[in-house]
């Protein structure tokens, strides 16, 4: 589940199912999306934090959802995606632990991004049979130059919170378990801004590329749905549920 607190003009999401280490379901997609929405339609909300419950911010996307039907049209995941692609309250992230295939995708989203040493970043879609998804196929490599894109992407190589800050995808490290305490500084920070001058600014720093961003996740969730029913990914589940 996830769990919503607003506070002091923040909204904190909290990704709360730790035996699972946070992987996120149907359910909890939408609701992510319910409460980034609240906090942009709320004109008082100066900030989100997203964090998870626990040793780990998100293993990522349950596999036992890939296994199900899909109807045409968006997922939850990326409903979720493509409203924190659009919301103009700034998202800030506090990571710890294992961040997996979304649970770094969704990164690439948020303004700010505090992590500490415990965490490890993975992006194995390739490894799954799967395609970049979470607009990382034009994002990643904007925001992280294309070399470290396609380690990450095509060897789905994991990385460490030193070679995230590095490489741009992190704000700053943390002490140990003080990603979230960090990410709480920063939304202190920036309740002191004016509200409305503050979600403009972060408009008017997004506005320019959110309609490419959206043709890119069309483009992702079409590609991404053939890799869904490939053998190559059927396999690659088949391996992972067996171990």
């Amino acid at each position: 589940m996830i769990d919503t607190k607003y506070e002091n003009g923040t909204m904190l999401l909290t990704i709360n199912r730790p035996k699972q280490r946070n992987a996120l379901s149907i359910d909890m997609y939408l609701q992510l999306s319910e409460g980034l929405q609240a906090a942009h339609d709320n004109p008082e909300c100066y900030s989100v934090i997203i964090t998870g419950e626990g040793e780990h911010f998100t293993a990522g996307n349950d596999l036992a959802d890939f296994q199900r039907q899909r109807l045409p049209g968006d997922s939850p995941a990326l409903t979720f995606l493509r409203t924190l692609a659009s919301v103009d309250v700034p998202v800030i992230a506090a990571v710890q632990g294992y961040a997996v295939g979304v649970g770094v995708t969704m990164l690439q989203h948020c303004d700010f991004v505090y992590a500490d040493n415990t965490a490890v970043f993975s992006l194995p879609f390739v490894t799954l049979g799967l395609c970049p998804e979470g607009g990382s196929s034009i994002l990643l490599e904007r925001l992280v130059g294309p070399r470290k894109a396609a380690q990450w992407l095509l060897q789905a190589k994991r990385f460490d919170a030193v070679e995230a800050l590095d490489a741009g995808l992190l704000t700053s490290i943390s002490e140990n378990g003080q990603a979230l305490v960090d990410a709480q500084q920063a939304a202190a920070l920036l309740g002191k801004q004016p509200v409305a001058a503050l979600r403009l600014s972060k408009n008017m720093l997004r506005e320019p590329g959110r309609l490419a961003l959206m043709q890119a996740f069309d483009i992702e969730r079409d590609r991404f749905q053939e890799r869904l029913n490939s053998e190559e990914a059927q396999a690659a589940f088949k391996r992972f549920f067996e171990r």
